[in-house]
């Protein structure tokens, strides 16, 4: 989490205007753009962190509970690790959170209740997620885990190969437990209206690479992927003022219902209810008598475990 002189969207942009003047000196613009290159992006990290500032503070809402008990049955057992997107900062109702669209969804498509546990942490970078699995209760079994996260190692110039190595770490200890992993790749930072250009496009350029190198992880482990840039970037772009919170940072909850939505068919597929997965979203690569998923138990009703 940020510090209390500075907020998360802060450290963000400071970090981001820092990592573009490495980038910059290193071929984005060429070396020759100079020291008045990397003022120019400092000035522009300033002003975006006024603007900004931190009207949504610093803690999500809790919205962990069983949704749609009504349907009956063993509740489907989900659980979201990651940043404030996956802990839903910006949502102004439990409902509006990225894990209550998400439980909420599954619910409908299964006819089953969904019991949501909320491990994700506002300013969290990847090397804090294996905390997160950790704090779970020993005896707990996800069927599926949704992990969002990858912003926040922008901001803090984290090594992508650091960053993908402790991904690839958190997907096996959530596959030990038997869960079914679904990954959403670093978000469009370009998306973001307060960073001018050129700081916007130099930061859409390091989170799509870390983004790749997540997919590539990811998959390789076994984890299904959704490219967040290619499926929910785009409303992003196009209808800021719905998609944002008043921070113009934060999804709002129009933006996570967008998000959700987009996410579902590859969480639905990670529980083995549909075979085929759209643009954007990519299957696991495992070897050919692990890809068909396995029934539900008769015994427990537990989907999508391995």
């Amino acid at each position: 989490m940020s510090t209390a002189k500075t907020s998360e969207e802060a450290r963000w942009l400071g970090m981001v205007a820092a990592t573009a003047g490495v980038a910059g000196a290193v071929g984005v613009v060429g070396a020759a753009a100079g020291a008045g290159f990397v003022t120019l992006l400092k000035r522009q990290a300033a002003h975006a962190r006024d603007v900004i500032g931190k009207p949504l503070g610093e803690e999500a809402i809790d919205a962990d509970k069983v949704y749609k008990k009504s349907y009956g049955g063993t509740p489907v057992e989900l659980l979201v690790l990651g940043d404030s997107i996956a802990a839903g900062l910006g949502a102004e109702t439990k409902g509006g959170t990225l894990g209550a669209r998400l439980a909420k969804g599954i619910a409908k498509a299964l006819l089953r209740p969904v019991r949501l546990r909320t491990a994700a942490v506002v300013g969290a970078e990847t090397s804090m997620v294996p905390a997160q699995v950790e704090s779970l209760p020993k005896g707990y079994r996800p069927d599926v885990a949704v992990v969002i996260v990858g912003g926040n190692d922008v901001t803090h110039r984290v090594p992508q190969k650091d960053s993908t190595r402790v991904l690839g770490e958190v997907i096996d200890a959530l596959r030990e437990r038997g869960a079914q992993v679904v990954v959403g790749t670093c978000p469009d930072v370009g998306a973001v209206r307060p960073l001018p250009q050129p700081l916007r496009s130099l930061g859409r350029r390091i989170a799509k690479q870390l983004a790749e190198g997540q997919r590539e992880t990811a998959l390789a482990r076994g984890a299904h992927v959704v490219s967040l840039s290619e499926v929910v970037g785009p409303f992003f772009i196009t209808n800021p003022d719905e998609m944002f919170a008043i921070d113009h940072f934060h999804p709002s909850a129009m933006g996570y219902k967008r998000t959700a939505k987009a996410m579902l068919p590859s969480v639905l597929a990670a529980l083995g209810q549909v075979q085929q997965v759209p643009f954007g979203h990519h299957l696991p690569e495992l070897p050919p008598e692990a890809t068909e998923p396995p029934d539900p138990d008769p015994n427990t009703g537990r989907v999508g475990s391995s």
